[in-house]
This record gives structure tokens, C-alpha cells and sequence, in this order.
């Protein structure tokens, strides 16, 4: 890190129980008058949606509530339309990483269609976006989102500088009704986040810093999450860990790891986060050789100086998911589709070495 240009968004964090109550001011701040809600069915029913809806009052001209996992692209274009029809000129994500990932694909098309992309950190946003994170995904920070075709069965992704959501309102206690598999899964998603931003070849000095505190704080909070799904305390501690790991994305590329998961994602439908946890030992043993230094550090901040990737793979178990890709319904077939898409993908083609289709696959299979 010899050399290194770090990048501050423009970006307002509003943490603590109760925070989402801010909702009507936060909005009126970023100048949202016609506000599009982006949430999934369930969590519009919810009380916290119900509420949600009454505090934005008059403001909320138009619900998208068609979220399901993985972002698929007809969903897209279903809000990219009503978002046109209804005039809007914000947006309010509610939920996991696919509502808010829905809700930064919605900014990015109507920025694409006007023909005024945003291209660097000064630009402003067209559709300014308040996400609201019921999940550990990461995605309420970041200026990047992902979608899935699914004729291909793949799952790309776009975004820029101007696609980050200009505020986050992180309140511990909407997270208290997400379901204990859901809280696992997107933990270990945020943890990943932090493991590869710490090798990764693009990070700054801040950027590392604060992957390792999320590293740290997660593989603590994590597991008392799982034991005691309804202490606030646990809830308020991993949603911190996890803010953090959204917040040195912003600096850091992702590598292998992330890439190999988004597309088993994409091919075969199992989540994310589950993905995540699975294939992050085998690939931090990939790159060991290549920055272990790095790895090191990661070690230390999981407890395990020596064997992060034991740790990792403790930690998956200790929170209750499956360990096997083939336990999750994935299939040989499966392994050579995605083998077959490893070439030219953006986060693969970032890692700290060089990935080839047998690299991949020699990963996968470890993890089948």
C-alpha cells in the first residue's frame, strides 16, 4: 500500500434502536418529495412496514413490494417502469441486500436512461436512495448491485459513484424479527467482506482498518446472535460488525471468493450469504501463498493467527450452516457451469492471483 487514493461518499449513517423512526426527516434531508419504497411483500405486512408507510406519510407516492433473492432482472425492469410511471424522486429500500441491491438497480437505469451516468465522487445522485438493512448483506453502502438473468442463470452486476445510497438507517431492532438461518447466512457474508477486503490488491490503509475490526467484532457477535436471536444487545453489536464491513467495501475490491459465490448464486438459487460461508475457507487457503501477511492479520483478528481458515470454517459451524455445497443441492453440473463463466468475471479477475478454470474448480470441488 505504498501508493493508494481513498474515496469518501457523500453518506449519512443513522445507527441505534429506534432510528428508523427518523424516516420523515432523513427523507426531507435528501429532498425526497415523491419517495418509491422497494421492500418484499413480507416486509411491507410487517409492523415495522406499516410503520414505515404512516411516517413517510404524503411523501410515499408509489410501493414496489416484487423483491425475491437474487435480484432477478424482470423484477428490475418491473420497478425501473413503475418508478417512471409514478414520477418518483427517491428512493426508500426496507429489507435484506436484494431490496436494497433492487432499489441502487432502479437509481442506476433511470441514471442510465436520462444519459446522465454519474462517472466520478462529485456527481450527485438522479434518485437519491435511504436504504434500511434488515439483513448483515452489506449492500445499504455500497454503490454496486447485483441481478440475475434467469434464462442464463447467471448473475451480473453494475453500479457507480453515484449509486451508493446517500443515507442508511441501521436500527437494531428491525433486525430482530429476521429469521435466525437469514441472520447466519448474511453474517457470514459480512465477514467475507472484511476477509477479502484485507488482501485485497486495491485497499487502503482505512479500508483495511476497519475490515479487521469487522472481523473482529462479527466472528464475536455472531454466535450470540444465533444463541439469543431476541437480545438487542447481540442484534445491536453484529449490526455495528456488519456496518463496518459495508464501509471498507468502499475501498476494496472483492476477489475470488466473491465472484465464485455470486455465481453459484446465480446458477443454482442458494443464497448468498450461505455461498459465502461455504466457499470462504477454501478460498482465503487459495490465496494464503500469495499475501500471507494478510492472512495473517485476518487470523488475528478471528483468534486464530495460524488457521483462519479453521477458524472460519468453526465459526460456520458454530452458527448452524451447512458446510457442503453438494448438502445446498448444488451438482456436478452445477460446478462445471459455473467453471465455464470464471473467465473474464470482474471480482475473479481482481484477486490477489491469477484464477484459472482449474484454480476455480479445484476451490469448488474443496467445498462440494
Amino acid at each position: 500500500m505504498s501508493e493508494w487514493v481513498h474515496t469518501g461518499y457523500a453518506q449519512r449513517l443513522h445507527f441505534g434502536p429506534g432510528a428508523v423512526g427518523d424516516i420523515a426527516t432523513i427523507v426531507k434531508e435528501i429532498g425526497g418529495r415523491r419517495v418509491l419504497l422497494v421492500t418484499t411483500e413480507g416486509r411491507l405486512a410487517s409492523d415495522a412496514g406499516r410503520a414505515i408507510v404512516s411516517r413517510l406519510g404524503r411523501t410515499l407516492a408509489s410501493t414496489f413490494s416484487g423483491v425475491t433473492s437474487h435480484v432477478p432482472t424482470t423484477a428490475v425492469q418491473a420497478a425501473v417502469r413503475q418508478s417512471r410511471l409514478d414520477a418518483v424522486d427517491s428512493i426508500v429500500s426496507f429489507g435484506g441486500g436484494s431490496c436494497i441491491d433492487l432499489g441502487k438497480a432502479v437509481c442506476f437505469f433511470t441514471e442510465q436512461e436520462a444519459g446522465t451516468p454519474g462517472t466520478s465522487y462529485v456527481d450527485r445522485p438522479v434518485l437519491p436512495h435511504v436504504s434500511i438493512p434488515t439483513t448483515y448483506s452489506g449492500a445499504e453502502l455500497t454503490p454496486f448491485f447485483g441481478m440475475t438473468d434467469q434464462a442464463t442463470k447467471r448473475k451480473t452486476g453494475a453500479g457507480g459513484p453515484t449509486i451508493a445510497p446517500i443515507a442508511a438507517i441501521y436500527d437494531p431492532e428491525l433486525t430482530l424479527s429476521t429469521p435466525v438461518a437469514v441472520s447466519a447466512e448474511t453474517g457470514m457474508n459480512a465477514l467475507a467482506h472484511g476477509v477479502e477486503c484485507v488482501y485485497s490488491p486495491s485497499r487502503t490503509p482505512e479500508a483495511e482498518a476497519i475490515a479487521l475490526e469487522a472481523i473482529h467484532t462479527i466472528s464475536g457477535a455472531l454466535p450470540l446472535v444465533v444463541d439469543d436471536p431476541a437480545s438487542l444487545a447481540a442484534r445491536t453489536a453484529m449490526l455495528a460488525g456488519a456496518a463496518l464491513a459495508a464501509r471498507c467495501l468502499h475501498n476494496a475490491t472483492m476477489g475470488v471468493h466473491h465472484g465464485l459465490s455470486q455465481l453459484v448464486g446465480g446458477r443454482t438459487g442458494i443464497p448468498h450469504g450461505l455461498a459465502n460461508a461455504i466457499v470462504l475457507p477454501h478460498a482465503l487457503r487459495f490465496n494464503a501463498d500469495a499475501v500471507p501477511d494478510a492472512v495473517a492479520r485476518i487470523g488475528r483478528a478471528l483468534g486464530d493467527e495460524f488457521d483462519p481458515a479453521g477458524a472460519i470454517e468453526r465459526l460456520r459451524e458454530r452458527v448452524g450452516l451447512a458446510g457442503r455445497l453438494s448438502d445446498c443441492g448444488v451438482t456436478d453440473e452445477d460446478i462445471d457451469a459455473v467453471v465455464r463463466q470464471v473467465g473474464g468475471h470482474n471480482l475473479i479477475a481482481l484477486n490477489p492471483k491469477p484464477v484459472t478454470e482449474a484454480d476455480a474448480r479445484a476451490i469448488l470441488e474443496a467445498a462440494f
